[in-house]
């Protein structure tokens, strides 16, 4: 439907988190486009509003290009407890919209979680990026290179078949299980953030599914 090649799926054989994920993912990517702009979504979320996020999407492959790891911000309408936060800094020079990242804050108490929403500098930690496969290559190898070397060692010692790029059991294995936030986005230099209001939850509890369907005649 996008009109774009369809690659394959990679399988991977224990749960080490988004880090290695990611990794695993750009390293295939970057064999036939190393400087392909990647991306990152979680499967379980929700978003009401495509067509505010698809311009989100725009503006940031803008930045991205530039060798930005950008990450989106929902702008928040309550004093949520349940997500974890980024601090905006200053606008990046060029790009309307888009801010440096100051910190990413985990979950914070209800008290913190007011001055947060009040403060109008802190948006909720999506979960979703958008980077060039080189640049978040670089910064694995910066910041994680164990990780990055065993990923590279589950890439190319594991087997293609048809539609599956299954990674390499052992080698997977080994990999720290440990998120991209902690791994890299925390510790970048380059990380940037567009807040968009695009009607998005992480479906993260039955109240959440309530919240998003509608209760019934029951």
């Amino acid at each position: 439907e996008i009109g774009t090649t369809f690659h394959s799926i990679i399988l991977e054989p224990a749960a080490r988190n988004t880090a290695p994920a990611i990794a695993a993912a750009a390293l295939i990517i970057a064999e036939e486009t190393p400087n392909a702009v990647m991306l990152v979504l979680p499967s379980d979320h929700i978003i009401k509003n495509v067509a505010a996020f698809r311009e989100a999407i725009k503006a940031a492959d803008r930045v991205a290009r530039e060798g930005y790891l950008v990450t989106f911000g929902i702008t928040p309408f309550r004093a949520e407890t349940g997500y974890g936060y980024i601090r905006s800094g200053a606008p990046l020079v060029g790009h309307e919209g888009c801010r440096v990242v100051r910190e990413f804050c985990e979950k914070p108490e209800p008290q913190l979680a007011e001055r947060y929403l009040a403060s109008g500098k802190y948006f909720w930690n999506s979960g979703i990026f958008l980077f060039r496969t080189d640049r978040i290559i670089d910064e694995l190898g910066k910041h994680h290179p164990k990780l990055l070397d065993t990923c590279r060692e589950a890439v190319t010692s594991g087997k293609r078949n048809k539609d599956f790029s299954h990674l390499a059991d052992q080698a997977f294995a080994a990999c720290d299980a440990i998120s991209i936030d902690y791994a890299v986005m925390e510790k970048s230099r380059q990380a940037a953030v567009i807040p968009v209001d695009m009607g998005w939850s992480d479906m993260g509890a039955w109240s959440s599914v309530w919240e998003a369907a509608g209760p019934d005649a029951d």
